[in-house]
């Protein structure tokens, strides 16, 4: 939020007013909304103003990029959220093992296997969706289950070549077979 705050009181002051945000300041206050945890369109506001001050430009700027954002397909955004909110509850769950003090040595090592596991794979994922964009893509998600990896594109269908593109960046970075990985597309 600070960063877009800045943008936001640097643009204000400069002698362009005019000029439209990027998509990349869009994208940046959506993950300041995730990182925040209050997708309220009000606390977002009211942030930014707080930090930037009131003007008509500031606030003409925050109109045009929460309508950029409440109009926009959020499924990508939700799903990652949510994907991201299962890692935490796990991580969490695997550091309260290995912080208790009834835990066993045993316990332990297997908490701390397990976070590292988890780490691995959040990573993996991170990588490969972007990966995935760098092929032209306009969104990804993955989800991620022991015997099959699922891959939502945003867009029409695609094709073959797309597909195994695909397909072969998934299973290399996350190390499965090509067989086990899903992938379907959505508008």
């Amino acid at each position: 939020i600070l960063i877009t705050a800045g943008y936001l009181n640097y643009t204000a002051e400069n002698e362009n007013r005019n000029t439209v945000m990027t998509s990349q300041i869009i994208a940046e206050l959506g993950d300041a909304t995730l990182v925040s945890a209050e997708p309220q369109e009000n606390n977002i506001e009211e942030n930014i103003i707080e930090y930037a001050g009131e003007n008509d430009t500031v606030e003409s700027s925050i109109q045009e990029v929460l309508e950029t954002v409440t109009t926009e397909d959020t499924y990508f955004t939700s799903s990652k959220l949510d994907r991201e909110s299962m890692f935490s509850q796990m991580l969490e769950t695997y550091q309260e093992i290995y912080n208790n003090q009834g835990s066993t040595a045993e316990q332990k090592s297997n908490a701390i296997t397990e976070i590292a596991n988890i780490n691995k794979i959040r990573n993996s994922i991170m990588i490969a969706e972007n990966l995935v964009k760098t092929k032209g893509f306009e969104d990804v998600v993955i989800f991620w289950n022991t015997n099959s990896i699922s891959v939502v594109i945003k867009g029409e269908d695609i094709g073959q070549e797309q597909i195994a593109q695909v397909q072969n960046i998934v299973s290399r970075e996350l190390e499965v077979d090509a067989e086990i990985i899903h992938i379907s597309t959505k508008n």
